[in-house]
């Protein structure tokens, strides 16, 4: 039961604080996997991997899969719920005074200062899936030739193959970013990464 109230209270935060949407979240899931034990910063690169290939939200995919791993199905439920109850909470209690809302030139404020913090949680979520895809942060100043085992050339040229790919090559320019994530997940599996 306590281990049931810790996966709806630690998400319930991740939700409460995660402004910006499913990207914002992974901050915190970071600090999560660190305080709790619950999954690793690899399996966590990992699970944003699948979050992102797959329908929905990444932060409830992600709430959904660690509740799964921690304690089967009712943790997946519980976690899920803990991660959406702020939203519906914050969305009731504006959808009660809407009008107020709007006319309040404070809570305008509120919203319009809320905005950088949005960008710099979703920023920081960026960096830190680049450091774990990118790099063996672990290898850092490790002896003789460090640097070639500080990065994960596997994935550095997959993403520069991506980059030419998305960006310069007119035929694949165009082509519906699905195409270029099935592709990725194919080649990571195919790889081992």
């Amino acid at each position: 039961m306590m281990l049931y109230l810790r996966l709806f209270w630690e998400f319930f935060k991740t939700g409460l604080f995660a402004v910006g949407g499913g990207m914002a979240t992974l901050p915190f899931l970071s600090a999560m996997a660190d305080k709790t034990g619950w999954f690793t910063q690899q399996q966590l690169a990992d699970m944003i991997a699948v979050g992102e290939s797959t329908p929905g939200p990444i932060g409830v995919n992600m709430a959904t899969y660690v509740g799964f791993t921690t304690a089967g199905i009712p943790g997946s439920v519980i976690a899920t719920l803990g991660l959406v109850t702020p939203s519906i909470i914050v969305i009731l209690i504006i959808a009660r005074v809407l009008e107020s809302f709007r006319q309040n030139k404070y809570v305008d404020a509120a919203f319009y200062g809320l905005r950088p913090c949005s960008v710099g949680l979703i920023a920081a979520a960026g960096l830190m899936v680049v450091k774990i895809s990118l790099f063996h942060i672990d290898a850092w100043g490790g002896g003789a030739g460090w640097w070639t085992q500080f990065f994960n050339w596997k994935a550095l040229a997959l993403a520069a193959v991506l980059l030419v790919l998305t960006r310069y090559v007119k035929k694949t320019k165009k082509l519906h970013p699905i195409v270029f994530i099935l592709c990725s997940a194919l080649v990571g599996v195919v790889f081992k990464f």
